[in-house]
């Protein structure tokens, strides 16, 4: 792997994951004024925009499957997911919601043991392990933090590992831009429902800054699929974990937010962990 092309999928990795810190703060920017269900609805729906045109450039063949029930499988969980991501993000401080749903790769072992019965190596078990204790400590039982809140937000990295190990399986047949164009899919479809008892109409300046948020998940999802196109995931893949740094920035920028002795100590853990089984599996962490 040529150096050149390791230290571009870095930069690139870094560049996504300052877009998906701008994501969650304009997520916690427009909850304070709409609710959950319309954030999920534009999120999905301004990606649907931007993926129609990328696959009228690449052509409608690129998007036909047989699997649609493995493809509603995989949609509803990652949707699942992206509820609970961005219900912690209106409820919690960012940076804290951002690293429980980094937590996904913590999970992704034990799922594929029990869907793909890929076996989880005793090496690997004490990493988790470490990643748990992690968890835990940045839940904080019985100090404040252990609430249902942040137990959304652990959810979501549980949903979304679920989902990750839904890709892998259909990557097998399926191309990226099928999977991607299903998800956001039955996600426009999905989350059109609660618009019927949860529709607020917008006024302009929330409207361009739901605009924002999907150009900055766009361009995330870009950038980060581009990196890792041009060197492995064991490599590239812990620089996702930057996300989790800049949302702490924007989040003590922008809200005062930071973080405790306990709770910076259970989120180095988590993203120590984090790294050491992306490389220890080479496979990518999940976003929202």
């Amino acid at each position: 792997m040529p150096v050149d092309n390791l230290r571009r999928a870095a930069l690139l990795m870094l560049g996504s994951g300052i877009m998906f810190a701008v994501m969650g703060a304009i997520v916690k920017r427009v909850s304070s004024t709409l609710p959950n269900e319309m954030v999920v609805f534009f999120r999905s729906s301004f990606g649907m925009l931007a993926l129609l045109v990328w696959i009228g450039h690449r052509g409608w063949h690129t998007v036909k499957t047989r699997r649609l029930r493995d493809h509603l499988v995989r949609s509803l969980f990652g949707l699942a997911a992206m509820y609970c991501f961005f219900y912690a993000i209106a409820h919690m401080p960012l940076a804290e919601a951002t690293v429980l749903n980094y937590s996904t790769p913590l999970f992704i072992p034990f799922i594929a043991w029990f869907w793909l019965r890929e076996p989880v190596p005793m090496r690997l078990r004490w990493i988790l392990a470490m990643g748990f204790l992690g968890v835990l400590m940045l839940l904080k039982p019985g100090v404040g933090l252990y609430t249902p809140t942040a137990l959304v937000g652990l959810a979501s990295g549980l949903l979304a590992a679920v989902a990750m190990v839904a890709v892998r399986h259909l990557s097998r047949s399926e191309s990226s831009t099928c999977i991607v164009f299903y998800f956001t899919l039955v996600g426009c479809v999905v989350s059109s429902v609660p618009l019927l008892w949860a529709w607020q109409s917008p006024s302009w300046e929330l409207i361009g800054w739901l605009l924002a948020m999907g150009a900055a998940a766009s361009a995330a999802q870009l950038m980060m699929t581009r990196a890792y196109s041009i060197a492995p995931a064991a490599q590239v893949g812990p620089f996702a974990y930057s996300t989790a740094v800049f949302a702490g920035l924007f989040g003590w920028w922008l809200w005062g937010e930071s973080f405790d002795w306990v709770s910076l100590g259970g989120a180095l853990l988590i993203g120590a962990a984090g790294v050491l089984t992306v490389r220890y599996t080479a496979r990518p962490p999940s976003v929202a």
